[in-house]
Protein backbone atom coordinates (compact mmCIF):
# COMPACT_ATOMS: atom_id res chain seq x y z
CA UNK A 1 0.00 0.00 0.00
CA UNK A 2 1.12 3.27 -0.77
CA UNK A 3 1.71 5.89 2.08
CA UNK A 4 0.10 8.40 0.78
CA UNK A 5 -2.93 6.14 0.59
CA UNK A 6 -2.75 4.76 4.42
CA UNK A 7 -5.53 6.09 6.12
CA UNK A 8 -5.22 8.68 9.38
CA UNK A 9 -4.97 7.03 12.87
CA UNK A 10 -8.24 6.41 14.28
CA UNK A 11 -8.47 7.39 18.16
CA UNK A 12 -8.58 3.73 18.98
CA UNK A 13 -4.81 3.34 17.22
CA UNK A 14 -3.86 6.63 19.40
CA UNK A 15 -5.22 5.24 22.52
CA UNK A 16 -3.52 1.47 21.60
CA UNK A 17 -0.28 3.44 21.30
CA UNK A 18 -0.76 5.33 24.76
CA UNK A 19 -1.47 2.49 27.17
CA UNK A 20 1.16 0.23 25.43
CA UNK A 21 3.77 2.81 25.75
CA UNK A 22 2.03 3.20 29.75
CA UNK A 23 2.51 -1.23 30.11
CA UNK A 24 5.56 -0.92 28.64
CA UNK A 25 7.43 1.41 30.75
CA UNK A 26 5.99 -0.15 33.90
CA UNK A 27 7.44 -3.34 32.43
CA UNK A 28 10.93 -1.96 32.25
CA UNK A 29 10.67 -0.30 35.43
CA UNK A 30 9.93 -3.37 37.31
CA UNK A 31 12.85 -5.20 35.16
CA UNK A 32 15.01 -2.60 36.27
CA UNK A 33 14.12 -2.32 39.74
CA UNK A 34 14.24 -6.84 40.04
CA UNK A 35 18.07 -6.29 37.74
CA UNK A 36 19.10 -4.07 40.25
CA UNK A 37 17.47 -6.07 43.28
CA UNK A 38 19.28 -9.45 42.25
CA UNK A 39 22.83 -7.29 42.24
CA UNK A 40 22.21 -5.34 45.73
CA UNK A 41 20.83 -8.86 47.08
CA UNK A 42 17.48 -7.33 48.03
CA UNK A 43 15.66 -9.81 45.59
CA UNK A 44 17.01 -13.71 47.37
CA UNK A 45 15.29 -17.07 47.36
CA UNK A 46 12.55 -15.80 50.02
CA UNK A 47 10.82 -13.05 47.95
CA UNK A 48 11.72 -14.42 44.09
CA UNK A 49 8.28 -16.13 43.67
CA UNK A 50 6.94 -12.34 44.61
CA UNK A 51 9.15 -11.26 41.69
CA UNK A 52 8.27 -14.31 39.09
CA UNK A 53 4.49 -13.95 39.59
CA UNK A 54 4.87 -9.47 39.12
CA UNK A 55 7.46 -10.38 36.34
CA UNK A 56 4.75 -13.13 34.51
CA UNK A 57 1.79 -10.97 34.82
CA UNK A 58 3.16 -7.82 33.03
CA UNK A 59 4.51 -9.73 30.37
CA UNK A 60 1.37 -11.57 30.31
CA UNK A 61 -0.36 -8.25 30.00
CA UNK A 62 1.94 -7.28 26.79
CA UNK A 63 1.43 -10.19 25.62
CA UNK A 64 -2.06 -10.29 25.55
CA UNK A 65 -2.51 -6.65 24.30
CA UNK A 66 -0.23 -7.54 21.55
CA UNK A 67 -2.33 -10.65 20.67
CA UNK A 68 -5.84 -8.86 21.23
CA UNK A 69 -4.59 -6.22 18.74
CA UNK A 70 -3.62 -8.28 15.97
CA UNK A 71 -6.76 -10.56 16.14
CA UNK A 72 -8.45 -6.82 15.25
CA UNK A 73 -10.05 -6.33 19.06
CA UNK A 74 -8.39 -3.47 19.48
CA UNK A 75 -10.83 -2.06 22.87
CA UNK A 76 -9.92 -5.20 24.56
CA UNK A 77 -5.81 -4.68 24.21
CA UNK A 78 -6.65 -1.32 25.30
CA UNK A 79 -8.42 -2.48 28.27
CA UNK A 80 -6.12 -4.71 28.86
CA UNK A 81 -2.98 -2.77 28.86
CA UNK A 82 -4.76 -0.07 30.56
CA UNK A 83 -4.35 -2.55 33.94
CA UNK A 84 -0.93 -1.93 34.06
CA UNK A 85 -0.79 1.44 32.21
CA UNK A 86 -3.59 3.40 34.41
CA UNK A 87 -1.64 2.39 37.87
CA UNK A 88 1.50 4.02 36.71
CA UNK A 89 0.50 6.65 35.57
CA UNK A 90 -1.41 7.84 38.34
CA UNK A 91 1.81 6.83 40.30
CA UNK A 92 3.85 9.12 38.07
CA UNK A 93 1.35 11.63 38.70
CA UNK A 94 1.87 11.12 42.70
CA UNK A 95 5.56 11.09 42.16
CA UNK A 96 5.72 14.09 39.89
CA UNK A 97 3.33 16.00 43.01
CA UNK A 98 5.48 15.27 45.45
CA UNK A 99 8.27 16.78 43.62
CA UNK A 100 6.69 19.83 42.83
CA UNK A 101 4.93 20.33 45.98
CA UNK A 102 7.93 19.40 48.09
CA UNK A 103 5.55 18.80 51.29
CA UNK A 104 6.41 18.49 54.82
CA UNK A 105 6.10 14.70 56.18
CA UNK A 106 6.48 15.96 60.07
Amino acid sequence: MDPAQTPPATGSHLAYRATLAGAGTVAAVAVVFFVIGLADGSVSSFNMALWIVLLGGLGAILWAGFALRARGHARWAIAVLGIAAVPGLIGAFLMLLVLVTQPRWN
